[in-house]
């Protein structure tokens, strides 16, 4: 790891973690404020006055019946992937293939650094950044739960459900990551990189439009994210963990590994 690089790096991408940061906790802040358990069921019937479809694809079928469940379905179904999908689509292109294409990677080329110790500072600078706009939610959204309802959120449970989310996006984050090292230019870099996680988020939402499309959610990695399922600690919440830790352990890897060994037009 390269502290001057990685500092360099913070300072080029601060501005959008923070805005993705903020975004994400004023929707939270509006779906708790809105929560009454003693008129849940005007809310569910408001819901059920919006398109069928769209309400299905959003995931807002079942509001669940307490704090946590009523959270982790309005949010962690849509918010949730929608606003760190956006973070590492941006982020994850400017790592690698923004500095090849600009000419800018010559120069940190130039300096006592490896080609692995760069690519791996930018590795961990994505990893790191996204725990951060996690933590900054977990904290916000307990806090907001524990002043409007005091002791309604089961806290175990929602730790349980951003852990999912986090390891989610490290994976989404690595296959933008891989790309961003396989590609000299940002174009193809970005048509990938941004190409395949939206395809996930589409037939994500595709999957949750009814049961003749239910299918499509084998080939999606947001399908692994099942708020209804974690918060009911469902077995299949470990393999998800598992399989999420796995993507990320192998895109991160090969990333690293293939832009070491690439020819670069420098």
């Amino acid at each position: 790891m390269n502290k001057t690089l990685l500092k360099a790096t913070f300072k080029s991408n601060w501005g959008v973690g923070l805005i993705i940061a903020a975004v994400m906790i004023m929707y939270a802040f509006s779906i708790i404020s809105i929560y009454d358990p003693n008129s849940l069921a005007g809310l569910t019937d408001m819901v059920k006055m919006m398109p069928k479809e769209l309400v299905a694809a959003m995931g807002f079928e079942d509001l669940g019946t307490t704090l946590t469940t009523y959270v982790g379905n309005t949010y962690y179904n849509f918010i949730a992937i929608l606003f760190p999908m956006i973070y590492v689509i941006i982020v994850g292109n400017r790592l690698v293939a923004k500095h090849v294409d600009s000419g800018s990677m010559a120069f940190l080329l130039s300096t006592p650094n490896s080609r692995l110790t760069i690519v791996k500072t930018q590795a961990l600078y994505l990893l790191s950044s996204i725990t951060a706009i996690f933590l900054l939610l977990i904290l916000a959204a307990i806090s907001i739960c524990q002043a409007m309802f005091p002791g309604s959120l089961d806290i175990g449970g929602f730790l349980l459900l951003n852990l999912v989310s986090l390891l989610t996006f490290y994976a989404i984050g690595g296959i933008t990551f891989l790309f961003s090292c396989i590609f000299n230019d940002t174009k193809q870099s970005l048509s990938f990189g941004a190409g395949v996680p939206i395809a996930f988020f589409v037939l994500n939402m595709l999957s949750n439009a009814g049961e003749q499309m239910s299918w499509l959610k084998y080939f999606t990695i947001f399908s692994l994210l099942n708020p209804t399922e974690i918060l009911e600690k469902s077995s299949t919440t470990l393999i998800s963990i598992i399989i999420l830790l796995m993507i990320s352990a192998i895109t991160y890897t090969c990333g690293i590994v293939l832009f070491n060994r690439r020819s670069l037009p420098l």
